[in-house]
């Protein structure tokens, strides 16, 4: 059995690569099982973030073929190879280690990848796609991180992307108190972006969202007001920040939109901040006059500030990960030289009818 972990992140392809593979919650255990089958896998782990999308699995076969399955993710033909990296046994077991920890991530110890990938292999355990592998390799990797939480400074002060954006915002305009922001999504990465606001002093937030439902229910957790999705543009012109953070694969914000908005503004910045993989708005946009425009790639600049601290606990979180490397390796080596439960069913039953199937054969 060989163990694999194959993709493609944020440090070896970009933002307009990347959401062509994004793949939505809601197909996750479909394209899984797709996957599996076109793969001839055993055991499956689909990871889509905005910042990378792998799969992680067992096989029986050569792994030479692996890295043609994350081209069946892609809607339009691309040549990916260059982009795709694969590791095999104890390399994939501290890949997936590094990136549980947030060691692999945009901002050095964030914690968010944590939740993403326990949601992943959630899904994948409950569909029946993981076995006794996968199991023991994800276990050992939440194992590993609440390890290096405990024993490191590396979460210490660590950032989301999301709040990367909002001291962005800080930054560019100064007093958040004073700025209309407005956040379109209203999902799990907005929320968090409306909370990093309210924290940084923001008082006047617009969350325009598909579900008004739901925009109603985040504007009263920040004390902001909820606007109708097809009324964003209508309110544009009167804020100073857009922040775009859904998971619509389709563009939110055309260029033409953009420039109907400065007409209607009459020369005043505007500073738009798109989080979503694929991207919410058109990267046209930004080359209107007065328009600024950040996508989540854009980010990493800003978050590599004061990174410093953390990256002094690296030598003490790789030394707890190579620990439970060694000791995962060794207990998955003891399982498959182990004889399989069918084999030892299969001995068992020769045993048992060879006395009876010796003497038919004695007597014909």
């Amino acid at each position: 059995m060989k163990l694999f972990a194959a993709g493609i992140s944020h440090k070896t392809a970009p933002v307009e690569l990347r959401e062509q593979l994004a793949v939505k919650q809601s197909a996750i255990v479909d394209l899984a099982f797709v996957l599996k089958c076109f793969g001839h896998l055993d055991e499956i782990v689909l990871l889509s973030t905005c910042n990378r999308i792998e799969i992680y699995g067992t096989t029986r076969h050569a792994t030479g073929h692996i890295k043609s399955l994350l081209p069946l993710l892609c809607a339009e033909p691309r040549d990916l190879d260059p982009h795709i990296y694969l590791y095999e046994d104890a390399a994939a077991v501290r890949h997936l280690l590094r990136v549980a920890a947030g060691l692999d991530s945009m901002v050095l110890g964030e914690t968010e990848i944590t939740g993403q990938i326990k949601n992943a292999y959630e899904i994948a355990r409950s569909a029946g796609l993981t076995g006794r592998a996968l199991n023991r390799l994800f276990q050992r990797a939440f194992q590993a991180t609440k390890e290096i939480r405990s024993r490191t400074g590396i979460g210490r002060g660590a950032v989301s992307i999301k709040s990367t954006a909002v001291e962005l915002v800080e930054k560019t305009l100064g007093d958040l108190s004073r700025q209309s922001i407005m956040v379109i999504g209203a999902g799990q990465m907005a929320e968090c972006c409306v909370r990093s606001l309210v924290k940084r002093g923001a008082r006047s937030i617009l969350i325009a969202n598909r579900s008004f439902d739901r925009a109603i229910d985040l504007a009263i957790q920040c004390g902001g007001q909820a606007v109708c999705l097809g009324d964003c543009l209508f309110e544009m012109p009167d804020v100073d920040v857009v922040i775009a953070a859904t998971s619509s694969p389709e563009s939110l914000l055309t260029r033409d939109d953009a420039d109907n908005v400065m007409r209607s503004r009459h020369i005043r910045p505007l500073l738009l901040i798109d989080l979503s993989v694929p991207r919410n708005i058109d990267p046209a946009a930004g080359e209107l006059e007065n328009v600024s425009l950040y996508n989540i790639d854009d980010l990493q600049a800003v978050a590599r500030e004061g990174v410093q601290a953390r990256e002094r606990e690296l030598t003490a979180c790789h030394q707890i990960i190579e620990a439970h490397v060694a000791a995962l390796v060794q207990k998955l080596d003891e399982e498959n030289d182990r004889p399989s439960v069918e084999y030892l069913k299969d001995q068992f039953l020769r045993k048992a009818f060879a006395g009876p199937l010796n003497l038919l054969l004695t007597a014909t």
